[in-house]
């Protein structure tokens, strides 16, 4: 059966947020230290705004937790500064294990890695040796090392599909309303991890329900990792990247989106006169776990990066198990090679 680890975790508090007048200063310091260090900043589509628009000022870039890697492996900074949770800077020291990969904070986790902690999935690889193991990328570097594929939202189906069409059984972590999705979509023999990300989790179908009555012009996009009931009422269903790049294509001026709102600074970017509406959570204000907004990427501060880079650097650091990076990098690269068939 399934592993569903009912959060084994807590919600971190909301960090203080700085003044509108105490910002220039902790941008203008952040900015003469990645000069100084000779570092790069690369930030999730999840983050702050701010941070986000720092990024893209100091010759940085926003992307996916992928992307954000795959950047800094080819930027000839010595650092490279992750600003997003801890599983994406894992990412980036397997890919560049030569840099020093900082982080503004260690604390920075993610509901998708710690709900599927090494030992137990390994455990549960063991259990069905007969199953090709996918692991999404929002995993630690111990599980993408005992995985034979590491795969993203935006390649997900087309990789299962492919795998299924070969005969291959498939165990799935961690994501449960991925997986849904996917063996939705492909009808491959799907074995799932039980995991959720809380973000997404929240958004509920009765709800939408309810906002598209108000904005029946609006189109609802969606993240893969919501619920199926919230997903079956998409216009479109995609990864972060895939849904700003739907934003500016579809013809409606309002669009209802559900994930991360840190995702508003970048589609509105895209197309600056439409209308973006948040798809409504299970909570309300304060009583809502996540309020579509990441606890953990809310933990990146102005004053986290100029501690990471000022400061104890050790302290920010990710280090990992030269053996544990050997073989992750195996489906990473896999998963690469796939993505780069399909693109061509």
């Amino acid at each position: 059966m399934p592993i569903y680890l009912d959060r084994p975790y807590a919600i971190p508090a909301k960090p203080e947020r700085l003044t509108a007048q105490q910002q220039p200063a902790y941008r203008a310091k952040v900015k003469q230290l990645l000069e100084q260090h000779n570092a790069v900043m690369v930030a999730h589509y999840y983050t702050d705004p701010a941070l986000q628009a720092l990024a893209e000022e100091t010759g940085g870039c926003v992307a996916d937790s992928l992307e954000m890697a795959r950047f800094g492996r080819q930027h000839p900074a010595e650092i490279l500064l992750v600003v997003g949770v801890r599983f994406m800077g894992e990412t980036a020291k397997i890919l560049s294990p030569e840099k020093q990969i900082l982080m503004p904070t260690l604390a920075a986790e993610c509901s998708l890695d710690l709900s599927c902690p090494a030992t137990a999935f390994s455990d549960f690889c063991d259990q069905h040796p007969d199953r090709t193991v996918v692991v999404y990328a929002n995993t630690s570097a111990a599980v993408k090392a005992r995985a034979d594929w590491v795969v993203t939202s935006s390649i997900a189906v087309e990789l299962i599909d492919k795998l299924d069409s070969q005969g291959e059984k498939i165990l799935w972590a961690p994501d449960r309303h991925l997986g849904d999705y996917v063996q939705r979509q492909t009808g491959a023999d799907l074995l799932s991890w039980q995991g959720v990300c809380i973000v997404h989790d929240e958004f509920k179908g009765r709800a939408l329900q309810q906002m598209k009555r108000l904005y029946p012009e609006g189109a609802v996009l969606v993240h893969p990792e919501s619920p199926a009931a919230v997903i079956a009422q998409a216009d479109v269903v995609g990864s972060t990247s895939q849904l700003i790049k739907a934003a500016q294509q579809l013809p409606q001026r309002t669009l209802i989106v559900a994930t991360d709102q840190g995702i508003f600074y970048k589609m509105q970017q895209a197309c600056p006169e439409k209308t973006l509406l948040a798809a409504p959570t299970a909570g309300a204000g304060a009583t809502c776990r996540s309020c579509a907004q990441c606890p953990w990427m809310a933990l990146n501060s102005l004053p986290a990066l100029v501690d990471a880079l000022e400061g104890d650097r050790d302290a920010h650091a990710i280090h990992l198990d030269p053996a544990v990076r050997e073989r992750a990098l195996l489906p990473l690269n896999r998963m690469l090679d796939f993505a780069q068939q399909l693109r061509t």
